[in-house]
């Protein structure tokens, strides 16, 4: 589980942002001890929505060991951000 400042650092977003999106429904977040705790699974599907991929062919959606390709396009901008 991610808190709130985490998941921002994620996504390229400020904690404000995040906590926006948990208000609206957005963002499925949960209370842990008084604290606000977001599933990475939840947070990368709205981050897929902010940096969306074009689709794939079926071959090119897992690598040869079966796991999924990461959202390349967010990699991208989230790792060009600050410079």
């Amino acid at each position: 589980m991610l808190t709130v400042t985490e998941a921002a650092e994620r996504v390229g977003r400020t904690p404000e942002t995040v906590r926006r999106w948990i208000r609206s429904g957005r963002l499925v977040a949960v209370t842990d001890r008084g604290h606000l705790a977001i599933a990475p699974s939840d947070l990368d599907s709205v981050r897929d929505e902010l940096y969306p991929m074009l689709e794939l062919p079926e071959e090119w959606k897992h690598f040869e060991d079966g796991t999924p390709v990461p959202n390349w396009a967010a990699a991208v901008a989230l790792g060009r951000q600050g410079r």
